[in-house]
């Protein structure tokens, strides 16, 4: 029985919980390095509609991606509530710009269902699951199809570059 409980421990994860168009998203706190209110966001031109531009986020330079736009939704103003999460994955640092974040939460590895076998004509492969916590539904996000680094050509090429 102990030996349950520890694999039943294993097997939960924590993920920041933010809003997009009133719905709520998680993506593993694995990946979070902070949560930024916006701050001014330079635009750079000719990048992917996507990408709101950079920020300079304690002397580093770091794109900021605009989900709403990556997803097809519609665009809204900033407000005080918006926010920047800052994620790191793969030596990559860039920023996801939210509705708003509002928590932290531990969902078992049991309560998240597979992306394919819920959503199966959905072509989009930058959801990875859908999470369950007491009565929310909670949209999980694969970070590295956000980024664009399940391409394994890319990843590759990346490697290269530095």
């Amino acid at each position: 029985m102990n030996n349950q409980d520890q694999k039943h421990d294993a097997a939960v994860d924590q993920y920041v919980i933010f809003k997009l168009d009133g719905e709520s998203y998680g993506v593993s706190i694995h990946f979070v390095e902070i949560i930024e209110k916006v701050t001014d966001i330079t635009r750079v031109p000719n990048a992917q509609p996507y990408i709101l531009g950079v920020i300079n986020l304690r002397g580093e330079i770091v794109p900021v991606i605009d989900l709403r736009k990556l997803f097809g939704l519609e665009s809204i103003p900033m407000t005080d509530d918006s926010r920047i999460i800052i994620l790191s994955v793969e030596e990559l640092t860039v920023g996801i710009m939210t509705d708003s974040s509002s928590e932290v939460l531990s969902i078992p590895q049991e309560n998240i269902e597979n992306a394919t076998s819920v959503l199966s004509h959905v072509e989009d492969t930058s959801i990875k699951g859908i999470g369950k916590i007491d009565d929310r539904m909670i949209i999980m996000l694969d970070v590295f199809a956000i980024l664009g680094l399940n391409d394994q050509e890319s990843s590759e090429e990346r490697s290269q570059e530095h």
